[in-house]
């Protein structure tokens, strides 16, 4: 069992609240407002609601799940102080058309410029999967079929860890090396939000351009803001497949 902080009530925090929970893990969750506003259903299966602070306190592991433009908002001391030994992950992803131009962010991975803002070293990881697909699609190990993330970061046991959490969530893991190197799971690239096992995930990982990155993740962003009714799920997956495997024109 491992202390887990969980920073952000969104689709992804909330999923990882229930889902550690349920593994078996002391999971304490905070939102951006009082931990009273918290809803049950995220401490449905014993998370404990916080505030930022106390999520962050005495913790193996802290998850932040917040919009990428918040994280220039997070208390300076929040992070930079923790013992080294604990893991903090990003599974944040940037859109200009949310999160504006940010100074600083040119010419770094999202999540480099996430580590230099916090002022601590991060494991970029539970990035690259749909809601749906986090709740609903883990498997067992060794399972056929099973959906594969990428764990990308410059601590080797860090990633471990993280490694072990996206396996009890029903997921199996890729190796996306370092921190530098985690574009390759970012928006408009072929590992993000794909649905692959892990041999496709690890050709996937190998095939991104990173020329192509801003082309393809605004244009399939574009394609789901005009749509007349919000896309399936079913169609966001085939839409990120169609359109990151270059058949953008």
């Amino acid at each position: 069992m491992m202390k887990i902080g969980i920073i952000g009530v969104g689709h992804i925090g909330k999923t990882l609240a229930l889902k550690l929970a349920k593994a078996g893990h002391d999971v304490a969750v905070a939102g951006s407002g009082e931990p009273e506003k918290i809803s049950t259903e995220v401490l449905a299966t014993g998370a404990q609601a916080v505030t930022v602070q106390q999520a962050a306190q005495n913790k193996d592991v802290i998850i932040l799940s917040i919009p990428f433009k918040a994280y220039k908002d997070l208390s300076e001391n929040l992070l930079q102080e923790l013992p080294e030994h604990v893991v903090v992950m990003d599974t944040s992803n940037y859109y200009p058309l949310r999160d504006g131009e940010l100074a600083g962010l040119q010419g770094k991975t999202e999540s480099e410029y996430i580590s230099e803002t916090l002022g601590r070293p991060v494991i970029k990881v539970f990035n690259n999967i749909l809601e749906y697909s986090l709740k609903h699609k883990g498997k067992a190990a060794g399972e056929h079929g099973r959906i594969a993330i990428p764990v990308a970061g410059d601590n080797k046991e860090h990633k471990k860890v993280a490694a072990l959490l996206v396996d009890q969530t029903g997921f199996d893991t890729v190796d996306g090396g370092s921190l530098s190197e985690s574009w390759r799971q970012q928006p408009g690239t072929p590992a993000y939000c794909t649905e692959l096992t892990a041999e496709e995930l690890k050709q996937a990982l190998a095939d991104a351009r990173k020329e192509k990155i801003p082309a393809v993740r605004d244009y399939i962003m574009d394609r789901i803001m005009s749509s007349e009714t919000f896309p399936s799920h079913e169609e966001i997956v085939a839409l990120n497949r169609s359109a990151s495997a270059g058949n953008l024109r």
